[in-house]
């Protein structure tokens, strides 16, 4: 333990102003750009605006969520390994509240989203109108606010705690994200699983699986181990921290990465699995959606790219040892999440077959750079390694077993 320590004490863990300046240019010309590219889309398809802005909205919120999970997981089992790699998830969790700002266009996007936002069209469906306490326009913008707010009552909460112990190394801290991680853990996958049907499931309101909600955070989860992976490995590439994030953490990385791989994939395939078994049409009209035209061809290489090959590439200690492989699996598995976000999303404008638009790109690419913005701003308010916990020296000094 001495020894890692030694080396990690080389390591300094407070963000140079030089580097923190340079990735905050390039995030804002990122974002500048991509954002002026999505905004000019709005005038020129409204309705795909919204639908690629919904697939980008998700996707990057649910990375932040993910981020989130791991942290409440983490004090929940009172995990030490983590401690060098946790104030990236802490920063991204953190950024959570901002997600309402972006969500204002969902919310001026509902007509255009969502078929059950209309009253001529509940008028005349007598399943719509059944739904019509749960789905309509006031409950769904107070039910997000809810959802925002529980999100960031416990994100904030951590990381206040976490960045507090750096100052005054209170161990009292600590146990209070301890005690919050199993109720946090409830409340936040039960906001995040409605969430999951308000803002992706109710785009075909007639279907209904009680399972979706986990298939969702599962996705989110996966796609926020790979963000942790490509952060650590780009301060890395930087020069930082190359002591503290060492080749164990990243293989238990990579090996979250892999498990939650497996996690997704009995979801998903649990979830057709009871449908087609079942057979109810009602159930099964969702996939029959998705088995149309081209879009048969995107669910059957999402089986692929999402399960086989991932699953096959990291099964092996070597490749979760190996950076270069491990960063190309989660750039890989980043896509493919994306790719799930879009499948879940598209057909219901698209409903003949894939047809990928360009705003597929920039909205995504928008929305990762805003929060990325805000990620990047809170993470030079302090040190980049939770210095004031008490098992930090145990995480410097990780070793595989």
């Amino acid at each position: 333990m001495a020894a890692h320590s030694h080396h990690a004490e080389l390591d300094n863990f407070n963000l140079d102003a030089g580097l923190w300046a340079r990735v905050r240019n390039i995030i804002l010309f990122v974002f500048l750009l991509s954002a002026v590219a999505t905004g000019a889309g709005f005038f020129i398809d409204q309705k795909q605006f919204f639908h690629s802005y919904l697939a980008g909205f998700m996707w990057g919120t649910r990375i932040l969520l993910g981020a989130l999970f791991f942290l409440l997981a983490g004090y929940l089992a009172g995990a030490a390994w983590n401690v060098t790699v946790r104030r990236f998830a802490e920063t991204l969790a953190a950024t959570l509240p901002y997600g309402i700002i972006l969500f204002i266009p969902v919310a001026l996007g509902i007509h255009d989203l969502y078929h059950w936002s209309h009253p001529e069209a509940v008028a005349h469906d007598a399943i719509l109108q059944g739904k019509a306490v749960w789905l309509n326009p006031q409950f769904f913008m107070i039910r997000a606010v809810i959802y925002f707010a529980i999100w960031t009552f416990f994100a904030w909460g951590v990381y206040r705690n976490s960045t507090a112990m750096d100052k005054d190394k209170n161990i009292q801290h600590m146990h209070s994200n301890s005690r919050y991680a199993a109720p946090g853990m409830l409340l936040v996958f039960l906001a995040t699983s409605f969430a999951a049907f308000d803002w992706l499931m109710s785009l075909d309101p007639h279907w209904f699986s009680t399972m979706y909600g986990i298939y969702i955070y599962a996705g989110g989860g996966l796609a926020s181990m790979c963000t942790l992976v490509l952060i650590s490995l780009g301060f890395r590439r930087a020069g930082v921290l190359k002591n503290s994030i060492t080749l164990e953490h990243y293989h238990d990385l990579g090996k979250w990465m892999f498990a939650i791989t497996v996690f997704w994939t009995y979801v998903s395939f649990s979830q057709y699995m009871l449908y087609w078994y079942a057979n109810i049409p009602e159930e099964t009209i969702w996939f029959k959606h998705r088995f149309i035209g081209s879009w048969l061809s995107v669910s059957k290489f999402i089986v692929f790219g999402h399960f086989l090959f991932p699953l096959f590439f990291l099964i092996t200690r070597k490749t979760k040892r190996n950076l270069n492989t491990l960063a190309f699996m989660a750039v890989w598995l980043l896509l493919m999440d994306y790719l799930d976000i879009h499948w879940n999303v598209m057909p219901t404008l698209h409903p003949t077959g894939f047809a990928p638009h360009w705003m597929d790109i920039t909205a995504p690419i928008a929305i990762a750079s805003f929060y990325g913005f805000f990620f990047w701003n809170r993470l030079k308010q302090h040190a980049i390694v939770p210095v004031g916990d008490v098992r930090l020296y145990q995480a410097l000094a990780h070793h595989q077993v």
